[in-house]
């Protein structure tokens, strides 16, 4: 007996059962999903249902990731606890940045205070850095004012005096931006502003002060601590008190 290759593989009549089988499935899902949406249709508008059948509410079961099925009461209620979890985590989370925010205020009310009681400029340097180190946890600071000074120029303690001609050689493009800069620096910029310290800075944020008065700069071991993406507002806040600050002060020198 020789083989027919064109015989067909499947028999005709079983093809048809076989149509007629997705076709029937095919119906049974389109009429699974019409009833699942006249059910959840009834639902919406009966919110009381399961209040009048509270039994149903006991039978219903639920899937989970891990494979195993919980009823309805049972999911609405690990669904509270973690809503609850949840919302404990926000309100601690904003009672600690109101704690934060307190203590900023308390802590640049007694710095601007400091600055306001300074006699000289030694003595609002002198204010400054110890605020920054032990208030605001600053490892290395900086106050470079910029010469010709106003009055004698000397008696700047803690606060250090170079030549603008100087400065424009080694920070030039930071003087140029006029807006505080965070980041990190060049070898020759974190030396210039640093000094002796420049060794411990990895990062860093700069503010020119107007007027070409200085330049106030912060430093951290830290190279992700002072980003470009930090926020600059108080850094620039203090560095309007100065500008508003030392040329009295540097008259009084």
């Amino acid at each position: 007996m020789t083989e027919n290759s064109d015989a067909p593989l499947i028999d005709s009549a079983v093809e048809a059962n076989l149509e007629k089988q997705e076709a029937a499935n095919s119906e049974n899902q389109r009429n699974k999903k019409l009833l699942a949406r006249q059910v959840a249709r009834y639902l919406m508008q009966n919110p009381s249902f399961f209040a009048e059948n509270l039994e149903l509410l006991e039978t219903i079961q639920i899937p989970r990731e891990s494979g195993k099925t919980v009823s309805l009461m049972t999911h609405q209620t690990n669904l509270l606890r973690e809503r609850n979890i949840e919302m404990r985590q926000r309100l601690d989370q904003l009672l600690q940045n109101a704690r934060d925010n307190d203590q900023l205020f308390m802590h640049s009310r007694r710095l601007i205070l400091a600055l306001l009681e300074a006699r000289t400029v030694a003595e609002a340097a002198r204010a400054l850095l110890q605020s920054f180190r032990n208030d605001f946890n600053v490892e290395v600071t900086a106050l470079t004012l910029f010469g010709p000074l106003p009055g004698s120029g000397k008696q700047l303690g803690d606060a250090r005096s170079c030549s603008r001609a100087s400065a424009e050689t080694a920070i030039g493009s930071i003087l140029r931006n006029g807006r505080t800069v965070c980041g990190t620096l060049r070898p020759t910029e974190t030396g210039f502003l640093f000094g002796s310290d420049a060794e411990r800075v990895a990062s860093a944020a700069v503010v020119p002060l107007a007027n070409q008065l200085g330049i106030l700069a912060v430093g951290s071991s830290d190279p992700n601590h002072y980003r470009s993406s930090l926020g600059t507002l108080f850094l620039s806040y203090i560095g309007e008190i100065l500008e508003r600050l030392l040329p009295d002060l540097l008259a009084r020198s």
